[in-house]
């Protein structure tokens, strides 16, 4: 199973078409985002490529192929208008290897989970990671609109033997083999 993890696109399409091209060249079976689509959020300033309509179609387009978790500025209104399922705070993938838990990051993170020997995957913070804790492995792809602390726009890959964080250009800014 290939996968391709986004986070935090906060209405900006600047960087959607590249993750389609990355999506197919990966050959990835699921795109999973990790909350915060449309809302670029009262703390954040209208920047260019704030586009909720084509982010919408973006995500719509992969609806056969996509998982999407609630974030904290995901609303009631953005689930009513998506044509796709938005889960809220936590969802699972099972793989042949290790159960992958999946959530936006403002409730179950490092700091607030309970599970061992478990890996988990959020957004939110905007900052890619890959922090193995004790028995627990947590991972964060970044954002692919808003990066923070002089981060570029990110995203994550996973193949089932190992956990990739590529920049928006496709170099490697950290990977884990499991």
């Amino acid at each position: 199973m290939r996968l391709m993890f986004i986070s935090d696109i906060h209405g900006i399409k600047t960087n959607l078409p590249k993750i389609k091209e990355r999506f197919e060249k990966l050959n990835c079976d699921k795109l999973v985002v990790l909350g915060d689509l449309y809302y670029i959020g009262p703390r954040n300033k209208m920047i260019e490529g704030y586009d909720i309509k084509y982010v919408q179609e973006f995500l719509s387009s992969f609806k056969d192929k996509l998982i999407c978790v609630r974030g904290n500025c995901d609303s009631e209104v953005d689930i009513m208008v998506s044509d796709f399922p938005i889960v809220n705070e936590l969802s699972l993938i099972s793989t042949i290897k290790e159960d992958l838990y999946l959530t936006h990051g403002h409730i179950y993170n490092e700091s607030n989970w309970s599970k061992t020997n478990s890996t988990l995957i959020y957004g939110h913070l905007h900052i890619p990671f890959i922090n193995k804790i004790e028995t627990n492995l947590y991972i964060n792809p970044g954002s692919i609109s808003l990066p923070k602390e002089g981060n570029p726009p990110s995203y994550l890959y996973y193949d089932e033997n190992k956990f990739i964080i590529y920049d928006i250009n496709d170099n490697i800014l950290m990977e884990k083999e499991i």
